[in-house]
């Protein structure tokens, strides 16, 4: 098979070079940054990328009953194991969020400008450039613009889209906004629990030194932060959420937290969630009620450095004078990896303040990041149908 180095010196190839600009695809980052979309609340975006879909001419396009939005290119032999290519569409930001576009000089900033209006962006740069000249790969790539990897959507949208796909696809490209010169191969385990604590209540001062539930609460949360995971393999957690009571002179009757556990190795996760239910035992009073409840389980995978997907992605990144950052991480791909479905997640361009409302990329890299994706997709759908099946030694 050619390589990446000679397919990038052909004639078309070259062409497309020419023809990917920074400012087309910061626009359509932009108008799509424009719609809100918080996790679960994702269908105006939707509908905005399926007339994109349509116009461009993909088969096959639908919007699921979670939001994601599928469409098809077909290739030259539709029974060869297909390449999917997703971006997700959903943020972190309330519907409400205020949504203005700042430029200085070479960065943009904006709420869920990066994470992932950009991404999306690239995944229509790739779909332009097929329909404008008119590629047809050895098989079929299948665009979908997924919802739910943020939060609590806990991969909701890409697991779905398994479901929808999975059977057909050879492999997967995960492309996020910010994540230029990294190539993520393998997912971490993520463990998601919202921990409840509930008492009967009570005056502040007539009933002092009964339980209440925030007291309950704070007691577990000192018992968790005193908890040290091995740095390796890697294992964390962050008690993200905190809330509980109704006055400041009542005893609470209800607190919640949620806390969110990661690790390299899913053993090692499981030995930090057993921690935690311990350290729930250990406070455990005869008028305090806790509860646990799992609202995220993000497996891990992974395939090796030297998988063809891998060299490959190196490969386009070389071509664009970048040295790879191999990653591992928490993405959509963590669900196709666990499933055995070989995928790496790549980045458009380079950024900052991811979650944050002075959230910024850089603007300069996008056209060569945006190259880097159209040559590894290229590369990949010509090539995969080389590869052991998902499964297969």
């Amino acid at each position: 098979m050619p390589s990446i180095r000679d397919l990038a010196h052909t004639e078309t190839l070259a062409a497309i070079r020419r023809h990917l600009t920074t400012q087309r695809i910061l626009e359509d980052a932009i108008t799509v940054q424009q719609i809100p979309a918080p996790t679960f609340a994702e269908a105006d975006r939707a509908t905005f990328i399926r007339e994109r879909f349509e116009r461009h001419g993909l088969q096959d396009i639908h919007i699921d009953d979670v939001h994601n939005v599928y469409g098809r290119w077909p290739g030259g032999t539709p029974d060869s194991p297909a390449l999917l290519v997703s971006a997700h569409t959903d943020t972190v930001f309330p519907a409400e969020t205020d949504l203005s576009v700042r430029t200085e000089q070479d960065r943009v900033s904006g709420p869920g400008l990066g994470d992932n209006s950009l991404g999306v962006a690239g995944l229509l740069a790739l779909l332009e450039v097929l329909d404008t000249f008119q590629l047809h790969p050895a098989a079929d790539v299948w665009f979908a613009a997924n919802s739910r990897e943020e939060g609590l959507g806990d991969l909701g949208g890409i697991r779905a889209i398994w479901q929808a796909l999975g059977a057909r696809l050879g492999a997967a490209i995960v492309v996020e906004g910010m994540a230029l010169g990294r190539i993520y191969h393998a997912g971490i385990a993520v463990r998601r629990l919202h921990i409840t604590c509930e008492a009967p209540g009570g005056h502040s001062w007539l009933h002092f030194g009964q339980p209440s539930a925030t007291h309950g609460l704070m007691a577990l949360g000192a018992r968790i932060i005193a908890l040290t995971p091995p740095s390796q393999p890697r294992t964390t957690y962050n008690i993200g959420l905190l809330k509980g009571g109704h006055s400041v002179n009542s005893l609470a009757t209800s607190a919640e937290l949620y806390l969110d556990l990661r690790s390299e190795d899913p053993g090692m996760l499981a030995a930090l969630e057993d921690e935690v239910r311990q350290a729930v035992d250990a406070v455990q009073h005869p008028k305090l009620k806790f509860s646990i409840n799992i609202v995220g389980d993000r497996p891990a995978g992974r395939i090796n450095l030297d998988h063809p997907l891998v060299t490959l992605a190196a490969s386009a990144l070389d071509m664009i004078s970048h040295t790879p950052v191999y990653e591992i991480g928490s993405t959509d791909a963590n669900f196709l990896l666990a499933n055995g479905l070989p995928t790496v997640t790549i980045g458009i361009s380079y950024g900052g303040h991811a979650h944050r409302l002075d959230e910024y990329i850089e603007t300069r890299p996008i056209a060569d990041g945006t190259w880097q994706l159209v040559l590894l997709a290229l590369a990949a759908v010509d090539d995969l149908r080389h590869w052991p099946k998902p499964g297969e030694a």
